[in-house]
Protein backbone atom coordinates (compact mmCIF):
# COMPACT_ATOMS: atom_id res chain seq x y z
CA UNK A 1 0.00 0.00 0.00
CA UNK A 2 2.98 2.18 0.67
CA UNK A 3 4.14 1.49 -2.63
CA UNK A 4 1.41 2.58 -4.51
CA UNK A 5 0.55 5.84 -2.38
CA UNK A 6 4.08 6.36 -3.72
CA UNK A 7 3.03 6.70 -7.00
CA UNK A 8 -0.40 7.63 -6.77
CA UNK A 9 -2.29 9.94 -4.20
CA UNK A 10 -6.22 9.51 -4.22
CA UNK A 11 -8.65 12.62 -2.98
CA UNK A 12 -11.15 10.15 -0.99
CA UNK A 13 -13.64 12.70 -1.00
CA UNK A 14 -13.40 12.54 -5.04
CA UNK A 15 -14.48 8.76 -5.45
CA UNK A 16 -17.87 7.43 -6.28
CA UNK A 17 -18.30 3.48 -6.54
CA UNK A 18 -20.58 1.22 -8.87
CA UNK A 19 -22.73 0.73 -6.42
CA UNK A 20 -23.77 4.49 -6.95
CA UNK A 21 -25.25 6.85 -9.80
CA UNK A 22 -22.14 7.99 -12.08
CA UNK A 23 -21.69 11.84 -11.72
CA UNK A 24 -18.65 12.86 -13.85
CA UNK A 25 -18.37 16.05 -13.59
CA UNK A 26 -15.20 17.78 -13.32
CA UNK A 27 -13.47 20.06 -15.70
CA UNK A 28 -10.63 19.16 -18.04
CA UNK A 29 -7.39 20.81 -17.25
CA UNK A 30 -5.86 23.44 -19.23
CA UNK A 31 -2.48 22.14 -19.64
CA UNK A 32 -1.42 20.85 -22.81
CA UNK A 33 0.81 17.75 -21.29
CA UNK A 34 0.40 16.73 -17.65
CA UNK A 35 4.62 17.10 -16.33
CA UNK A 36 5.61 14.60 -12.84
CA UNK A 37 3.62 16.61 -10.04
CA UNK A 38 0.65 17.21 -11.38
CA UNK A 39 -2.90 16.17 -10.25
CA UNK A 40 -5.01 14.36 -13.10
CA UNK A 41 -9.02 13.96 -12.97
CA UNK A 42 -9.58 10.59 -14.01
CA UNK A 43 -12.53 8.31 -14.17
CA UNK A 44 -12.86 4.69 -14.33
CA UNK A 45 -14.70 2.32 -16.52
CA UNK A 46 -15.45 -1.55 -17.66
CA UNK A 47 -16.89 -3.47 -19.97
CA UNK A 48 -17.35 -6.40 -19.57
CA UNK A 49 -14.55 -6.28 -17.47
CA UNK A 50 -12.10 -5.11 -19.85
CA UNK A 51 -11.11 -1.89 -17.44
CA UNK A 52 -9.89 1.95 -18.74
CA UNK A 53 -8.86 4.99 -17.16
CA UNK A 54 -10.96 7.65 -18.95
CA UNK A 55 -9.33 11.34 -19.10
CA UNK A 56 -11.87 14.45 -19.88
CA UNK A 57 -9.26 16.01 -23.09
CA UNK A 58 -12.29 18.03 -24.14
CA UNK A 59 -10.78 20.79 -24.41
CA UNK A 60 -7.68 19.65 -26.33
CA UNK A 61 -6.20 17.85 -29.85
CA UNK A 62 -4.26 15.45 -28.24
CA UNK A 63 -3.42 13.41 -25.11
CA UNK A 64 -2.66 15.29 -21.95
CA UNK A 65 -1.07 11.88 -20.81
CA UNK A 66 2.28 10.34 -22.70
CA UNK A 67 2.17 6.73 -23.20
CA UNK A 68 4.94 6.58 -20.74
CA UNK A 69 2.37 8.44 -18.27
CA UNK A 70 -0.13 6.05 -19.39
CA UNK A 71 1.75 2.78 -18.68
CA UNK A 72 2.47 4.08 -15.43
CA UNK A 73 -1.47 4.77 -14.61
CA UNK A 74 -2.38 1.53 -16.15
CA UNK A 75 0.09 -0.34 -13.24
CA UNK A 76 -2.05 -2.19 -10.99
CA UNK A 77 0.50 -2.39 -8.25
CA UNK A 78 1.98 1.79 -8.11
CA UNK A 79 -1.06 3.27 -10.29
CA UNK A 80 -5.10 3.13 -10.67
CA UNK A 81 -4.93 -0.12 -12.64
CA UNK A 82 -6.41 -0.94 -15.96
CA UNK A 83 -5.78 -2.25 -19.26
CA UNK A 84 -5.53 1.36 -20.99
CA UNK A 85 -6.19 4.83 -20.42
CA UNK A 86 -8.90 6.62 -23.18
CA UNK A 87 -8.75 10.14 -23.97
CA UNK A 88 -11.99 12.18 -24.97
CA UNK A 89 -10.82 14.85 -27.11
CA UNK A 90 -12.58 17.29 -29.15
CA UNK A 91 -13.54 16.67 -32.96
CA UNK A 92 -11.08 18.23 -35.44
CA UNK A 93 -11.86 20.97 -36.93
CA UNK A 94 -14.07 21.05 -40.41
CA UNK A 95 -14.73 17.70 -39.81
CA UNK A 96 -17.91 15.67 -39.43
CA UNK A 97 -17.01 14.36 -35.77
CA UNK A 98 -18.43 15.29 -32.31
CA UNK A 99 -14.68 13.95 -30.83
CA UNK A 100 -12.49 12.24 -31.17
CA UNK A 101 -11.00 9.34 -28.93
CA UNK A 102 -7.63 8.11 -28.80
CA UNK A 103 -5.96 5.16 -26.14
CA UNK A 104 -3.16 3.80 -25.43
CA UNK A 105 -2.45 0.33 -24.24
CA UNK A 106 -0.98 -0.60 -20.55
CA UNK A 107 2.42 -1.06 -22.03
CA UNK A 108 2.14 2.07 -23.74
CA UNK A 109 1.55 1.28 -27.25
CA UNK A 110 -1.50 2.91 -29.12
CA UNK A 111 -3.97 1.01 -31.00
CA UNK A 112 -6.23 1.85 -33.75
CA UNK A 113 -9.60 1.34 -32.00
CA UNK A 114 -10.91 -0.81 -28.74
CA UNK A 115 -14.33 -2.36 -28.93
CA UNK A 116 -15.14 -2.25 -25.06
CA UNK A 117 -13.10 0.90 -25.05
CA UNK A 118 -15.67 2.86 -27.31
CA UNK A 119 -18.80 1.28 -25.67
CA UNK A 120 -17.10 3.05 -22.26
CA UNK A 121 -16.16 6.17 -24.27
CA UNK A 122 -19.70 6.65 -25.04
CA UNK A 123 -20.80 6.05 -21.34
CA UNK A 124 -18.26 8.68 -20.29
CA UNK A 125 -19.23 11.01 -22.70
CA UNK A 126 -22.87 11.16 -21.41
CA UNK A 127 -22.09 11.20 -17.62
CA UNK A 128 -20.13 13.98 -18.40
CA UNK A 129 -23.39 15.76 -19.92
CA UNK A 130 -23.14 15.45 -23.43
CA UNK A 131 -26.22 13.61 -23.85
CA UNK A 132 -27.03 12.33 -27.25
CA UNK A 133 -28.48 9.09 -28.73
CA UNK A 134 -25.32 8.64 -30.90
CA UNK A 135 -21.76 10.46 -31.66
CA UNK A 136 -19.84 10.12 -34.25
CA UNK A 137 -16.44 9.31 -33.11
CA UNK A 138 -13.18 9.58 -34.62
CA UNK A 139 -10.76 7.09 -34.25
CA UNK A 140 -7.62 5.94 -36.00
CA UNK A 141 -9.23 3.29 -37.45
CA UNK A 142 -12.22 5.62 -38.77
CA UNK A 143 -14.97 6.55 -38.04
CA UNK A 144 -17.07 4.62 -35.24
CA UNK A 145 -20.76 5.70 -33.78
CA UNK A 146 -21.83 4.40 -30.99
CA UNK A 147 -25.84 4.22 -29.72
CA UNK A 148 -27.41 4.66 -26.74
CA UNK A 149 -29.83 1.86 -26.11
CA UNK A 150 -32.96 2.32 -23.64
CA UNK A 151 -31.76 -0.66 -21.80
CA UNK A 152 -28.71 0.87 -20.80
CA UNK A 153 -26.34 -0.85 -23.15
CA UNK A 154 -24.62 0.13 -26.04
CA UNK A 155 -24.85 -0.94 -29.61
CA UNK A 156 -21.51 0.82 -32.05
CA UNK A 157 -21.70 0.54 -35.74
CA UNK A 158 -17.95 -0.87 -35.73
CA UNK A 159 -18.10 -0.21 -39.85
CA UNK A 160 -17.37 -2.75 -42.16
CA UNK A 161 -14.70 -6.07 -41.77
CA UNK A 162 -11.37 -5.80 -43.68
CA UNK A 163 -10.92 -8.63 -44.94
CA UNK A 164 -7.91 -8.45 -47.67
CA UNK A 165 -4.71 -10.22 -45.94
CA UNK A 166 -2.28 -7.38 -46.85
CA UNK A 167 -4.34 -4.60 -45.18
CA UNK A 168 -5.34 -6.65 -42.02
CA UNK A 169 -2.15 -6.78 -41.95
CA UNK A 170 -0.75 -10.06 -42.54
CA UNK A 171 1.57 -12.01 -44.42
CA UNK A 172 -0.42 -14.92 -44.27
CA UNK A 173 -0.84 -16.69 -47.74
CA UNK A 174 -4.91 -15.80 -49.04
CA UNK A 175 -6.71 -18.61 -49.83
CA UNK A 176 -10.26 -17.48 -49.91
CA UNK A 177 -12.63 -14.57 -51.87
CA UNK A 178 -11.72 -11.35 -51.15
CA UNK A 179 -8.03 -12.11 -51.19
CA UNK A 180 -8.45 -13.08 -47.24
CA UNK A 181 -6.66 -15.46 -45.22
CA UNK A 182 -9.61 -17.95 -43.94
CA UNK A 183 -8.03 -21.10 -41.83
CA UNK A 184 -4.79 -20.99 -43.41
CA UNK A 185 -2.30 -22.98 -42.01
CA UNK A 186 0.85 -21.39 -39.94
CA UNK A 187 3.10 -23.25 -37.81
CA UNK A 188 4.05 -20.76 -34.29
CA UNK A 189 4.86 -22.08 -31.02
CA UNK A 190 6.15 -25.45 -32.02
CA UNK A 191 2.55 -25.78 -32.93
CA UNK A 192 0.10 -26.07 -36.31
CA UNK A 193 -3.03 -23.55 -36.36
CA UNK A 194 -5.34 -22.76 -39.02
CA UNK A 195 -5.31 -19.33 -38.76
CA UNK A 196 -8.13 -16.44 -40.07
CA UNK A 197 -7.26 -12.75 -40.43
CA UNK A 198 -9.49 -10.20 -40.09
CA UNK A 199 -9.12 -6.28 -39.20
CA UNK A 200 -11.89 -4.43 -37.64
CA UNK A 201 -9.57 -1.45 -37.96
CA UNK A 202 -6.78 -3.04 -36.03
CA UNK A 203 -5.29 -7.35 -37.10
CA UNK A 204 -7.04 -10.01 -35.69
CA UNK A 205 -5.74 -13.70 -35.64
CA UNK A 206 -9.11 -15.96 -35.01
CA UNK A 207 -8.52 -19.98 -34.31
CA UNK A 208 -11.27 -22.34 -33.92
CA UNK A 209 -10.84 -24.90 -31.16
CA UNK A 210 -12.92 -27.64 -29.79
CA UNK A 211 -12.14 -27.39 -26.52
CA UNK A 212 -10.62 -24.05 -25.13
CA UNK A 213 -9.50 -25.48 -21.84
CA UNK A 214 -7.53 -28.41 -22.93
CA UNK A 215 -6.46 -27.65 -26.91
CA UNK A 216 -4.44 -24.47 -25.98
CA UNK A 217 -1.61 -23.34 -23.85
CA UNK A 218 -3.07 -20.05 -23.19
CA UNK A 219 -0.75 -18.34 -21.42
CA UNK A 220 2.25 -19.87 -24.08
CA UNK A 221 0.56 -19.50 -27.54
CA UNK A 222 -1.23 -16.15 -26.54
CA UNK A 223 2.10 -14.21 -26.72
CA UNK A 224 3.42 -16.54 -29.00
CA UNK A 225 1.67 -15.58 -31.46
CA UNK A 226 1.04 -12.13 -31.07
CA UNK A 227 4.18 -11.38 -31.46
CA UNK A 228 4.65 -13.61 -34.60
CA UNK A 229 6.08 -10.31 -37.08
CA UNK A 230 6.34 -12.98 -39.68
CA UNK A 231 3.09 -13.23 -40.16
CA UNK A 232 1.52 -10.19 -38.47
CA UNK A 233 3.86 -7.11 -39.41
CA UNK A 234 2.24 -4.86 -37.08
CA UNK A 235 1.77 -7.99 -34.49
CA UNK A 236 -1.83 -8.72 -33.66
CA UNK A 237 -4.46 -9.49 -31.38
CA UNK A 238 -5.08 -13.24 -30.78
CA UNK A 239 -8.45 -14.72 -30.25
CA UNK A 240 -9.29 -18.43 -29.48
CA UNK A 241 -12.87 -19.60 -30.41
CA UNK A 242 -15.04 -22.48 -29.19
CA UNK A 243 -18.67 -22.95 -31.11
CA UNK A 244 -21.06 -23.82 -28.10
CA UNK A 245 -23.87 -23.75 -30.94
CA UNK A 246 -25.11 -22.57 -34.24
CA UNK A 247 -25.88 -19.14 -32.03
CA UNK A 248 -23.48 -18.98 -29.33
CA UNK A 249 -19.68 -18.80 -29.69
CA UNK A 250 -17.05 -18.87 -26.39
CA UNK A 251 -13.82 -16.99 -26.98
CA UNK A 252 -10.87 -15.89 -24.95
CA UNK A 253 -8.20 -13.52 -25.92
CA UNK A 254 -4.79 -12.22 -26.09
CA UNK A 255 -4.78 -9.06 -27.16
CA UNK A 256 -1.89 -6.74 -28.96
CA UNK A 257 -0.29 -4.37 -26.31
CA UNK A 258 -2.22 -6.27 -22.89
CA UNK A 259 -1.92 -9.13 -22.80
CA UNK A 260 -5.25 -11.78 -21.62
CA UNK A 261 -8.39 -9.36 -20.94
CA UNK A 262 -12.15 -9.99 -19.42
CA UNK A 263 -13.34 -9.42 -23.10
CA UNK A 264 -12.29 -7.14 -26.21
CA UNK A 265 -15.04 -6.29 -28.61
CA UNK A 266 -13.33 -5.49 -32.01
CA UNK A 267 -11.56 -9.13 -31.35
CA UNK A 268 -15.50 -10.12 -30.58
CA UNK A 269 -16.66 -8.63 -33.94
CA UNK A 270 -13.69 -10.68 -35.85
CA UNK A 271 -14.22 -14.09 -34.72
CA UNK A 272 -17.98 -13.32 -35.54
CA UNK A 273 -17.16 -12.51 -39.31
CA UNK A 274 -14.64 -15.51 -39.37
CA UNK A 275 -16.88 -17.93 -37.87
CA UNK A 276 -20.09 -16.60 -39.94
CA UNK A 277 -17.23 -17.29 -43.78
CA UNK A 278 -15.87 -20.89 -42.32
CA UNK A 279 -19.34 -21.64 -41.85
CA UNK A 280 -19.18 -22.73 -38.37
CA UNK A 281 -22.09 -20.65 -37.60
CA UNK A 282 -25.10 -19.26 -39.72
CA UNK A 283 -25.15 -15.39 -40.54
CA UNK A 284 -27.58 -14.53 -37.38
CA UNK A 285 -30.54 -11.44 -37.53
CA UNK A 286 -30.45 -8.14 -35.73
CA UNK A 287 -30.43 -9.93 -32.40
CA UNK A 288 -27.20 -11.23 -32.99
CA UNK A 289 -24.66 -13.98 -31.95
CA UNK A 290 -23.86 -14.69 -28.73
CA UNK A 291 -19.99 -14.66 -27.69
CA UNK A 292 -19.10 -15.41 -24.13
CA UNK A 293 -15.80 -13.44 -23.29
CA UNK A 294 -13.94 -14.06 -19.93
CA UNK A 295 -16.17 -11.30 -18.40
CA UNK A 296 -19.59 -11.65 -19.76
CA UNK A 297 -21.59 -11.66 -22.84
CA UNK A 298 -21.68 -9.58 -26.10
CA UNK A 299 -24.25 -9.39 -28.83
CA UNK A 300 -22.83 -9.22 -32.36
CA UNK A 301 -24.65 -8.91 -35.78
CA UNK A 302 -23.00 -8.40 -38.92
CA UNK A 303 -25.39 -7.04 -41.24
CA UNK A 304 -25.89 -8.49 -44.90
CA UNK A 305 -27.38 -5.14 -46.02
CA UNK A 306 -24.19 -3.24 -45.39
CA UNK A 307 -21.61 -5.54 -44.85
CA UNK A 308 -21.36 -3.27 -41.55
CA UNK A 309 -20.91 -5.12 -38.06
CA UNK A 310 -22.78 -4.07 -35.07
CA UNK A 311 -21.65 -5.00 -30.99
CA UNK A 312 -24.04 -4.52 -28.57
CA UNK A 313 -22.73 -4.74 -24.97
CA UNK A 314 -22.70 -2.61 -21.43
CA UNK A 315 -20.25 0.33 -20.50
CA UNK A 316 -19.99 0.17 -16.74
CA UNK A 317 -18.97 3.09 -14.15
CA UNK A 318 -16.89 2.14 -11.87
CA UNK A 319 -15.34 5.18 -9.64
CA UNK A 320 -13.30 8.89 -10.04
CA UNK A 321 -10.78 10.53 -8.15
CA UNK A 322 -7.51 12.27 -8.94
CA UNK A 323 -4.09 10.71 -8.97
CA UNK A 324 -0.89 12.49 -8.57
CA UNK A 325 1.79 11.98 -11.77
CA UNK A 326 5.22 10.57 -9.80
CA UNK A 327 8.37 8.82 -11.71
CA UNK A 328 7.72 5.58 -10.31
CA UNK A 329 7.67 2.38 -10.90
Amino acid sequence: MRAAAAFLSFLPSALSFANTKSSVSYRASSNLMAKLGDTIDFAKYEGLGNDFILIDDRDKSDPSLTPEQSERLCNRNFGIGGDGVIFALKAPEGEDYDFTMRIYNSDGSEPEMCGNGIRCFAQFLKDLGEDAESYRIKTLAGPIIPVMNADGTITVDMGEPILDGPTVPTTLAPNSEHNSVLEQTHTCNGKEWKISAVSMGNPHAIIFVDDLENDIDFESDGPALESDTGAFPAKTNVEFVQVMSPTHLKMKVWERGAGPTLACGTGTCALVVAAIRAGKVPRAGKEGVRVTLPGGDLFIEWREENNKVYMSGPATFSFKGQATLKDRP
